[in-house]
């Protein structure tokens, strides 16, 4: 004898870690490192290539079209960070070395 399913399980509210964090420091706080200030300045597509080496992906990365964005949105997405693409886009165009120290220092707080 068999028995009819009559409702589906649900899962708890538990079941999923949705927290949502911020950047651990802001996008003009470059000099807290002065390395990489430095870096970002003066070499920033070797700050990007490091970045993207530390992140898990090809050093090749940045210089794909559209390449820093996806690295930028990735580590957003990995760390759980608030925002959006408009945003990465906007930090990216128009405060590139900024951008690229705050995800450098972002790297090297979490791993």
């Amino acid at each position: 004898m068999s028995y009819p399913v009559t409702s589906q399980p649900q899962c708890a509210t538990s079941c999923y870690q949705t927290q949502i964090s911020d950047w651990h420091t802001g996008l003009t706080d470059c000099c807290n490192d002065m390395p990489l200030c430095l870096c970002g300045t003066f070499a920033p597509l070797c700050l990007a290539c490091r970045i993207s080496d530390d992140f898990g992906e090809c050093c090749c990365t940045p210089y794909l079209p559209g390449g820093l964005h996806s690295l930028r949105t990735g580590m957003r997405e990995r760390y759980r960070i608030q925002g959006s693409i408009g945003h990465d886009w906007a930090a990216l165009t128009f405060c590139l070395p900024c951008s690229l120290c705050q995800m450098a220092r972002e790297l090297k707080i979490r791993e």
